[in-house]
């Protein structure tokens, strides 16, 4: 058996987002509601035109009634998923399969989450019970391990390692400070983000992500029927997903240099999409980045940079907005904190927007408009260092 993927049988002809923040005067329905009619608009479509959608959160709703009713919808099919973090992801990739099998014609994916009133630091809900052997710490004391190890392993003194996700933080935040819909919107200091407070290990303020809210959706369609909706619309070329067996904690050659979950998914991701080379062929990628050191880890396990050397790409530039390979061009979740079941649809709005020339002057990746290159990354995470799923997309601005 194998997964044989959908290369250029599926594209996107409309997309939604809402601007992403605080959002104490809107509920659940009123973000969904601008996401979708932004979509629709985009692709110059009706709500009836589509024939099911797939709503992805975690914890601001339950059933397909939490789109329904707001939206109200006329008796379509609506399926509510969750897969962790990557439950954004998961509604486009399942939105998308269903489309390729051809049970239907049009359909929307969206994502929504509201975290800022729920009561919740983070991510929502409690965990169902186990035997016991799951890990109790707190997501940035987990992702704190990644640090000290990467640098035990490859040499790095503690100095350097502070300095490498300093500048982590800081390109991130100086791209979210150009995205209007980026809930965070001010450059910061390297000097301010090295002298944060720590939040775990060593982590500080600035190499967390935020919490906030907000939403985004897609509409997808057969690739032959494309034009129809859309001049210039992305084609989907690879859906990945990977969920690991969950024994990093108890594997004692588990290193936390590495998320196999992610090796795996890119790996598969690649095979789909064609991708022998993946620092050279794409144009840019949306990643995880829920810490900073776990962006850094990332460009290795995505095949950006050599394995020890992605620390040297990263303080190079090579991620910049105008580097070689621009990673999180929108500011990623860093400026844009994590409203679970949207972040993987957000990440997608960015290459809808890039690779089809339509980002601001201002945050225009050189890769696109004056490289020619086609092709997007978006990668989303759920989980913890060892015991995650992982989800990665190729999207491209051409077919073939």
């Amino acid at each position: 058996m194998a997964s044989h993927g959908i290369r250029d049988q599926v594209a996107i002809v409309g997309m939604g987002c809402t601007q992403f923040g605080e959002h104490w005067d809107r509920s659940v329905d009123d973000m969904l509601i601008d996401a979708a009619h932004d979509a629709y608009a985009s692709a110059g479509v009706e709500q009836d035109d589509i024939d099911a959608f797939w709503l992805g959160t975690m914890g601001s709703g339950v059933s397909g009634l939490t789109l329904s009713k707001p939206l109200q919808l006329d008796y379509k099919p609506v399926t509510r998923l969750e897969n962790m973090c990557a439950t954004g992801s998961e509604a486009f990739r399942n939105a998308a399969y269903a489309v390729a099998s051809g049970a239907y014609d049009m359909v929307m994916a969206i994502g929504v989450e509201k975290l800022k009133d729920s009561g919740y630091s983070g991510l929502t809900g409690a965990r169902p019970p186990s035997d016991g052997t799951d890990s109790s710490i707190t997501a940035p004391a987990t992702f704190s391990l990644l640090a000290p190890a990467y640098a035990h392993k490859y040499g790095l003194d503690e100095d350097t390692m502070k300095e490498v996700l300093t500048r982590i933080a800081w390109k991130n935040h100086r791209n979210g400070a150009l995205n209007p819909r980026a809930q965070f919107r001010k450059e910061v200091a390297k000097e301010t983000i090295a002298g944060s407070p720590l939040i775990a290990g060593p982590l500080g303020i600035f190499d967390c992500s935020g919490v906030s809210d907000g939403s985004a959706a897609a509409i997808l369609v057969r690739a032959e029927d494309a034009h129809k909706y859309c001049d210039n619309p992305l084609y989907i070329k690879a859906l990945s997903f990977a969920s690991g067996p969950a024994t990093g904690a108890l594997d004692s050659t588990y290193d936390y240099t590495t998320f196999r979950e992610v090796e795996a998914s890119a790996a598969e991701a690649y095979k789909q999409a064609g991708i022998t080379d993946p620092r050279s062929q794409i144009a840019m990628a949306e990643v995880h980045d829920c810490f900073t050191p776990t962006e850094l880890v990332l460009m290795e396990d995505l095949g950006f940079a050599e394995r020890g050397l992605g620390w040297k790409e990263a303080m190079a530039g090579t991620f910049d907005l105008d580097g070689d390979l621009p990673v999180n061009p929108d500011g990623g979740l860093k400026s844009f904190g994590h409203p679970i079941g949207a972040s993987g649809l957000r990440m997608l709005f960015e290459c809808w927007l890039q690779l089809r020339g339509q980002a601001p002057p201002e945050r225009q990746i050189p890769s696109v408009t004056e490289q020619g290159k086609t092709l997007g990354i978006t990668h989303n995470l759920g989980g913890q260092p060892g015991a995650c799923v992982s989800f990665v997309s190729v999207v491209g601005s051409e077919l073939g």
